[in-house]
């Protein structure tokens, strides 16, 4: 069984060489310092855009079940509107996309 490879990196604020695993929060065995602040930089702007929400897609209008019978049938027929409008789309992007070849 063979030993792992270990990988060693020379700190920014020191100069010392420290043990490095690769990953962004490893620290420096000597004063503490990230090694590699870059990609601590980089892990953390890329958590922010995994954590933000998706971009919409369909926003249909939300029928809750507390709502009344006449707020329920005019919601419903808002939705159908919206499912309508959404397939005329579809219809003409494919359309145009079948055309241009």
């Amino acid at each position: 069984m063979s030993a792992p490879l270990l990988s060693s990196k020379k700190c920014a604020a020191c100069q010392q060489w420290s043990v490095w695993q690769q990953n962004p929060d490893d620290r420096c065995e000597h004063c503490g310092e990230l090694l590699d602040p870059q990609a601590a930089q980089n892990a953390w702007q890329r958590e922010e855009v995994e954590n933000q929400p998706a971009a919409p897609g369909l926003q249909l209008i939300e029928i809750h079940p507390d709502d009344g019978a006449f707020t329920r049938f005019i919601k419903r027929m808002i939705r159908g509107g919206q499912l309508a409008f959404a397939a005329i789309l579809a219809f003409i992007v494919w359309f145009v996309t079948l055309a241009a070849g």
